[in-house]
């Protein structure tokens, strides 16, 4: 697989785009007021604690409180008033991290206990979800640092091996590595970028490691809470770190700055994989010249086009995300069956791309083609679940429903492109459509009728967007005349282009002011 990084930097954002097989299959956009939080290390303090929600929210010093849950608070380590992951898609194999055995018990026990946790109580928490919506953060108290080559998991004890390293012999090499140098009261996990690494380089990097710790250990000590004590690399130097692997052919950048800094990470952590990043010179924006915008453009758009000709519909809702296939425009020679298992077997590949691509979280229904044979509703499961085999984020599928729909629940790894590219629509608020005009003419008729119920005025002004005044003017029978004559007030309409179609303000002559809140 040819797999490509691009990074576009401007003023007001950084975009980082990766290519596989020259498909855009993941997008992220960072702007300079809404910097990664992800795997920053904060020194909190506990709002308060909720049996009946099975968390605590947790003050981190960012605006809304953190969120966390009893399943993510290990042991007693991080409370900081007591007596005394790994990261991305990597797991480790053959031991167990306490997050993992956390989880586990967690699970097996059905537990109800409350932690040892108090308001006003210090906590050392490590955000793992960004927040959401108007929704805080996420955090956990199971911290860790990830290098370069190893993750350093602080009050734990085990070695931990990427499963995504296959070579048995390459894993027992790293396991006696790791056992060799981890020091005492701290788990390691060995990457998947390790793999044929000696010993000198993972010992560099853990140094690095656990220099970084003993600067955080320092920051808890020198302020109270809430605060930062470990910051995390922003989104370029993280996603260098964590994907910039053997398998990618080339990062390319457009940014003088930017290919400085990387040249002067690269050089340190991955001198191997210098050659690989390139600076881009084109008189063409980096994006279009490697055909990366089109992908884009497509990302953010509802309706996606299928080559055969069908579509996916993708409607993304604050409870749960929608994708419709349809048939479009496709014609096919077969009967409905075999055109169906067609384009629901294209549609499946879709989906898993998008899907990646959006960063689509929580719960998914997909509502396929219905088909009748089962054999056929099988193929379109398997293949769905083959191309999400490409994705970072934890997925589980269930099978399609005698409906022909089809329910998946994935893991959120970023803040989706839609609330990271758009903004909402001041107008309609995110609804996508707006009050109609004779909707809107019935609503003003209602306000001056409450308003003639209370008051006796002679002279308004009625303020409306220039559409909406054409609108109230029109025809024999207008709505301004009818509402002049039932109610014996003189109306005035002012024409206001910064007025929203769907709003309208009323001013009184007389008192000087605006009066619509009023009634």
């Amino acid at each position: 697989m040819k797999k490509d990084i691009f990074i576009n930097q401007t003023n007001k954002e950084t975009r980082i785009a990766i290519h596989e097989d020259d498909v855009l299959v993941e997008l992220y956009v960072e702007k300079p007021e809404n910097i990664r939080i992800v795997g920053n290390i904060y020194k909190g303090v506990v709002e308060n604690v909720l049996p009946g929600m099975q968390a605590a929210f947790v003050d981190i010093g960012i605006g809304a409180n953190a969120f966390l849950p009893f399943s993510e608070v290990e042991g007693d380590s991080p409370l900081l008033d007591q007596d005394d992951d790994d990261p991305d898609d990597e797991k480790p194999a053959g031991s167990k991290s306490s997050h993992s055995r956390g989880r586990d018990r967690h699970r097996d026990s059905h537990r109800s206990s409350i932690p040892k946790l108090r308001t006003g109580q210090e906590i050392l928490v490590q955000v793992i979800k960004e927040p959401y919506m108007g929704k805080g953060a996420r955090v956990t108290t199971n911290i860790s640092l990830p290098g370069r080559f190893l993750v350093l998991v602080p009050n734990a004890d085990y070695i931990g091996i990427s499963r995504k390293i296959f070579n048995n012999y390459e894993r027992r090499r790293l396991r006696r590595s790791c056992q060799t140098m981890k020091p005492d009261g701290f788990g390691l996990i060995a990457r998947t970028v390790t793999e044929g690494k000696d010993d000198e380089t993972l010992g560099g990097d853990l140094n690095n490691l656990m220099d970084s710790y003993k600067r955080m250990e320092k920051a808890i000590k020198a302020k109270p809470g809430p605060t930062l004590v470990y910051k995390d690399m922003e989104t370029v130097s993280s996603l260098i770190r964590d994907l910039f692997t053997n398998d990618v052919q080339r990062v390319i950048t457009d940014s003088k700055a930017m290919h400085k800094q990387l040249v002067s990470y690269l050089k340190g952590a991955a001198p191997q994989l210098y050659n690989r990043l390139e600076f881009y010179k084109g008189k063409l924006p980096l994006f279009d010249a490697y055909n990366v915008q089109k992908g884009i453009d497509i990302s953010m758009s509802r309706n996606v086009r299928l080559k055969s000709g069908a579509s996916i519909v993708v409607e993304q809702t604050e409870a749960l995300v929608s994708i419709d296939v349809n048939s479009g425009k496709f014609v096919g020679r077969k009967d409905h069956e075999a055109n169906a298992l067609k384009i629901n077997l294209e549609a499946a590949r879709a989906i898993a791309q998008q899907l990646r691509l959006r960063d689509l979280g929580g719960l998914i229904v997909i509502d396929f083609i219905d088909m009748s044979r089962e054999e056929n509703k099988k193929k379109v499961y398997y293949e769905l679940r083959r191309e999400l085999r490409k994705d970072r984020a934890k997925v589980a599928v269930s099978y399609i429903s005698d409906f022909g729909l089809l329910e998946m629940t994935r893991q959120r790894i970023r803040l989706s492109l839609l609330l990271s590219a758009t903004e909402e629509c001041p107008v309609c608020h995110g609804r996508g459509r707006i009050m109609s005009k004779a909707a809107l003419a019935t609503q003003i008729e209602g306000w001056f009728r409450r308003f003639h119920s209370q008051k006796r005025e002679f002279r308004l002004q009625l303020i409306v967007n220039p559409e909406l005044a054409k609108f109230l003017r029109s025809g024999r029978k207008s709505v301004v005349r009818i509402i002049q004559w039932q109610h014996f007030v003189k109306i005035d309409i002012v024409e206001d282009e910064s007025k929203n179609m769907d709003e309208f303000r009323v001013f009184s002559k007389k008192q000087g002011k605006d009066i619509t809140d009023e009634y």
